[in-house]
């Protein structure tokens, strides 16, 4: 029995990215699984993706993923996220500030064969960096 793409695309976010478990990535995603991240890079096989993961948790404690919206069929899936986490290390460049950062994406899944094979994802990396910033402006000011 296939996995549905809306219980594939829960694991990934709430098992895989939140609570970093790489054990279930190994079991939904494809070996040269094809990622493009929110935050720009783009990766390629499950080691790839999985050094990417290693280093935003490395960067942000806490970090969550939040499905606001799913829409899937048998093959594809859209889904409107939030990602958030608190900046504990270097992070676009930004020395750690300790201050929660917030910001929205979507996501675009490929389907095949029960395990999630491409995923391409669309963050507001302006937000990202205007967070960074003020963090970063307000604890000069302090």
């Amino acid at each position: 029995m296939e996995t549905s793409a809306r219980r594939l695309i829960e694991q990934f976010y709430y098992e895989v990215w939140n609570n970093a478990d790489e054990a279930i990535a190994r079991e939904i995603l494809y070996p040269d699984f094809q990622f493009r991240a929110s935050l720009g890079p783009e990766r390629h096989g499950l080691n790839g993706f999985l050094d990417y993961m290693r280093s935003i948790h490395a960067a942000l404690a806490r970090y969550e993923c939040v499905i606001e919206d799913l829409i899937e069929s048998d093959a594809r899936a859209a889904a409107r996220m939030q990602f958030k986490g608190v900046h504990r290390g270097s992070f676009f460049g930004v020395p750690a500030t300790g201050r929660e950062i917030v910001w929205t994406g979507a996501a675009f899944f490929t389907i095949d064969r029960g395990l999630i094979a491409k995923l391409w994802v669309l963050g507001d990396i302006d937000a990202v960096k205007q967070q960074l910033t003020a963090s970063q402006s307000s604890s000069f000011a302090e």
